[in-house]
């Protein structure tokens, strides 16, 4: 939705691409969604982005960045990553979109590890095919693979969501906490008693870099924080027997 005026700028997609994106936009914000929409999603946008060139991909989202997304960060958001940060804790930006829009929105958020979405590329074009899917159950083996690695201890780390489609994640850590979040999300956060955040100062980033003022957080009293910006983000803490002391929490 948000790269759909840029990609039809530059005949990547048509008119009615955009209109169909806009709407299912709309749906998610009305309802949130469920797994098999979120696979035509996927199938929808892997057989559409067949044929570009990764270059050009990479190139309209650097060019269109500051524009598109400054204005949908939380103020809240980037308060509390930056909370996490202090507290020596890694923060990890996991989303269902793709790579190459992913990783420069965690830049701006100074996340570095990013989960997401990969396509296939071929002879520096998109194949059609999706190598990884970033979503459900496999956003859950791709965090337990990073957890293996450097040592994290799920039950010691926080997950946070807006969408229902992401409860294995939050169910996988030990401090899950929802926010803005869906219908049926939140009725999930009831019944299991998780914090349920509310974002409502949104704020380009630039200007919260340069001010940083203070944003009100309720969270803050819980001890919890969150980075959704545009999904899902997770938060790992390494086990004090990790050889890094300034990860240490």
């Amino acid at each position: 939705m948000a790269f759909g005026r840029p990609f039809y700028r530059d005949g990547l997609i048509t008119r009615r691409d955009v209109v169909k994106s806009a709407y299912a936009q709309l749906m998610f914000r009305l309802g949130g969604t469920d797994e098999q929409t979120m696979a035509r999603t996927r199938d929808y946008l892997a057989t559409l982005c067949k044929g570009w060139q990764v270059e050009q991909v990479r190139q309209i989202v650097a060019e269109t960045l500051h524009e598109l997304i400054n204005p949908y960060v939380y103020a809240e958001a980037a308060a509390l990553i930056e909370e996490h940060q202090t507290a020596g804790r890694d923060v990890v930006l996991v989303s269902a979109s793709g790579d190459e829009m992913v990783r420069p929105i965690g830049e701006l958020l100074g996340v570095t590890d990013v989960i997401a979405t990969r396509m296939a590329v071929v002879d520096g074009r998109y194949s059609g095919e999706v190598e990884f899917y970033a979503a459900g159950p496999s956003k859950v083996d791709a965090v337990g693979e990073l957890a293996t690695a450097r040592g994290y201890d799920l039950s010691d780390s926080y997950a946070y969501s807006d969408s229902y489609s992401d409860r294995p994640l939050l169910e996988c850590v030990g401090h899950p906490s929802v926010v803005n979040p869906d219908r049926a999300l939140r009725k999930l956060a009831v019944e299991n008693s998780w914090p349920v955040l509310e974002f409502r100062h949104p704020i380009p980033l630039g200007r919260r870099l340069r001010e940083r003022p203070a944003v009100p957080v309720a969270a803050a009293a819980l001890g919890v924080g969150v980075g959704v910006a545009i999904g899902i983000a997770w938060y790992g803490r390494h086990r004090r027997t990790r050889a890094t002391p300034a990860i240490t929490a």
